[in-house]
């Protein structure tokens, strides 16, 4: 029987600049890689390649100065600006609120708490109680906030993210709130910038119903050609710090280039491989408690065959109830018929119990994710084998 299911491998690449031919360089370290190693590609195999450097080699870079320009073109002259529910992040949205913020208006930012939307804190739950706070009813000014909890820093970060929005904007421009309700924003201005992800369109839609005049999120801003970095479908979603000044857009026309690899990787090897483009992995940390996914989507593009959930068996399960009463050899031989003739669909079904009803694509790109890790590693690009292999393929 082989012994091998899924390998992973981390594949180093050259430092990738804007302009840089990104489907070849994919494609010749996967090569270099197979020469050094000493394995084959195979159909089904799974290359997964970083957004950061598909985004690098487009060029999708923009300054905080587009971003003033775009607040100044969407938003009254003059009019105060409310932003709602932004997160925690030194490299994220931080670099908009600088941009924000040169557009020269009062802004009022409303942080929800205990936790913001992806899960860094803001204060300790337990001093939260004891203070008799109700999140689901109170809203905290800032004043009331630094008194109660301005010796509070982020368990990893060490920050205090309170105090450091407030020293990115000069001039007594910013006021801030805490309250997790998104009508609170109303009782200072009716011009709003919803900044959450994965639940801007339930706020987006509770603003305009409860009277706001103007409600854009962060993915209406920057979503044209105009010159410089863009994205149509995400805009500022997505984007990272990449110095003081510029931020790095999620990256744009992914479809095309992952089918540009899959179909080049097709020539020169012969096999079907899937290609995909990675963020944020979608796992959440279990002493922080943070939720990893900052990025809108796990995956902005993957090749057709990534399509789907995975339909799987739970070996435990059949182990333990159809198959209980065979051992050894008989054992193995009944699990890998049962497998062999499972259902097409499963879902819903007792054997599948236990399973991870997930998109393919969030399974793989958490797996790429913590290969690549954030930080020195060098390894942009990720080779998957195996992962769509059973007990039963010999």
């Amino acid at each position: 029987m082989r012994t091998i299911g899924t390998e992973v491998r981390g594949i180093r690449a050259p430092i990738i600049k804007e302009g840089d031919n990104l489907v070849d360089i994919v494609v010749s370290s996967l090569l270099s890689s197979k020469e050094e190693a000493g394995y084959q590609f195979k159909d089904r195999d799974v290359v997964g390649i970083t957004e950061s450097i598909v985004a690098r080699a487009q060029g999708n870079y923009i300054s905080i100065d587009d971003i003033a320009q775009e607040i100044e073109n969407n938003y009254s002259e003059g009019e105060a600006l409310g932003i709602v529910f932004p997160i925690l992040s030194r490299n994220r949205f931080s670099m908009i609120l600088k941009g924000i913020a040169k557009s020269n208006r009062k802004l009022f930012l409303q942080l929800s708490y205990p936790r913001d939307e992806v899960g860094n804190s803001l204060m300790d739950l337990k001093d939260m109680k004891e203070q008799n706070i109700d999140p689901y009813k109170d809203t905290l000014s800032e004043k009331k906030y630094l008194e109660l909890f301005g010796e509070y820093k982020h368990p990893f970060t060490g920050i205090n993210y309170v105090k450091y929005y407030q020293d990115l904007v000069e001039d007594n421009q910013l006021e801030i709130i805490l309250s997790n309700n998104p009508q609170t924003i109303l009782e200072y201005t009716d011009q709003v910038l919803v900044a959450d992800i994965h639940t801007r369109k339930k706020t987006k839609n509770t603003l305009k119903s409860k009277g706001a005049k103007k409600v854009l999120g962060l993915d209406d801003l920057c979503v044209e050609d105009k010159g410089r970095g863009y994205n149509p479908e995400y805009g500022l979603l997505g984007s990272n710090k990449a110095s003081e000044t510029e931020l790095k857009l999620f990256p744009r026309d992914g479809e095309r280039f992952v089918n540009d690899v899959q179909k080049k990787l097709k020539e020169i090897t012969g096999k079907n491989i899937e290609v995909m483009i990675y963020g944020d992995g979608a796992f959440k940390d279990p002493v922080g408690k943070i939720w990893e996914l900052a990025d809108p989507v796990v995956s902005p593009a993957y090749t057709s065959g990534l399509n789907g959930t995975p339909n799987e068996v739970k070996l435990k399960y059949l182990a333990d109830n159809e198959l209980k009463d065979l051992e050894g050899e008989e054992l193995l031989s009944a699990m890998k018929n049962e497998i062999k003739n499972k259902d097409s669909d499963l879902v819903g079904k007792g054997r599948a119990q236990g399973t991870t009803p997930r998109q393919i694509t969030d399974l793989l790109g958490s797996l790429c994710d913590l290969v690549s890790g954030s930080g020195d590693k060098g390894t942009p690009i990720i080779l998957i084998q195996g992962y769509f292999d059973n007990l039963s393929n010999e």
